[in-house]
């Protein structure tokens, strides 16, 4: 009941993603490589930071017969064909769709929009588990088809917690999300996770940190209230960007409304940025992001 079925037409779909320093030659390589191996490509995006030694981003979607069965070879021969560039890259199957596990805390918004989404198959995710250190929301987790994992976090226990997480994630899943999980995680599970971590959080101008955020907002008389989806990072709330969008306000709007609008634009950009991660769209280059 959890995960929408695969597209049989990506059966023999793959993604490249290439990045590394800028040179002339790059592209005509990567394509007539495909082309020798008999593939069709759909889409090609490009970027360069600079022509001139710059950084170079390339996502390519391309079709090849009996893909599954072909794909070692062809990873072969990208590998020789991209020796010389020096390049990063990765050869994915489009119906390999990436293992998630949703963080939550007693709001629901962002959590039921990332599984009602799975379900009518708008988000190429098979979302494997639910954690929260709340028992609040396992029911209608569960209604999913979901498992929910209550993990209860005291401040002065908060490693035996992080260590819980780290057992039930290790080698299970591709990608967190924090879909409003109101703790901070520590560096050393950061680094232990192994896998990215995207965070959502209302963002304001001026921005309005800790309780009661849309209250503050009233009270400052804000014109515009809006969500980032990033990156985790070791500097709480100041990873990567992925997704950001925002949403007029008026003088007439009560504390209530902001919330109920607030939570809208957080599911919107929460689920544009799971979704770009998922699909591949999204290449880091230090501490911003090309989004394709």
């Amino acid at each position: 009941m959890g995960a929408a079925k695969v597209d049989p037409a990506l059966d023999d779909s793959a993604r490249l993603i290439v990045q590394g320093t800028d040179r002339s030659g790059i592209v005509s390589r990567i394509t007539s490589t495909l082309a020798e191996a008999g593939a069709n490509i759909s889409s090609l995006d490009q970027h360069t930071s600079d022509p001139e030694g710059g950084r170079f981003f390339q996502r390519t979607v391309f079709t090849i017969p009996q893909l599954t069965t072909r794909i070692d070879e062809l990873r072969a021969q990208l590998s020789v064909a991209l020796e010389d560039f020096g390049m990063e890259w990765q050869l994915i199957e489009a119906k390999r769709r990436k293992r998630v596990a949703v963080f939550a805390s007693k709001s629901d918004h962002c959590l039921l929009d990332l599984l009602w989404r799975q379900r009518r198959g708008e988000l190429p995710v098979n979302i494997t588990m639910v954690i929260s250190n709340h028992p609040d929301l396992s029911d209608d987790v569960r209604a999913f088809g979901i498992p929910y994992f209550y993990v209860p976090v005291d401040k002065e226990r908060r490693e035996e917690a992080e260590s819980r997480h780290l057992e039930l994630l290790l080698n299970n899943v591709d990608l967190v999300v924090l879909a409003r999980y109101m703790q901070i995680l520590s560096e050393i599970f950061i680094d232990s996770v192994g896998v990215p971590v995207i965070n959502i959080h209302h963002s304001f101008l001026p921005a309005f940190i800790g309780a009661g955020p849309y209250r503050k907002a009233k009270e400052r008389g804000v014109k515009l209230i809006g969500a980032t989806a990033h990156y985790v990072t070791k500097d709480l709330d100041e990873g990567p960007i992925i997704s950001q969008d925002v949403v007029s306000v008026t003088h007439k709007d009560s504390t209530e409304e902001l919330q109920r609008r607030g939570a809208d634009v957080e599911r919107r950009v929460l689920s544009n940025a799971v979704k770009a991660h998922c699909e591949d769209r999204v290449l880091r280059d230090g501490n911003i992001t090309i989004v394709f």
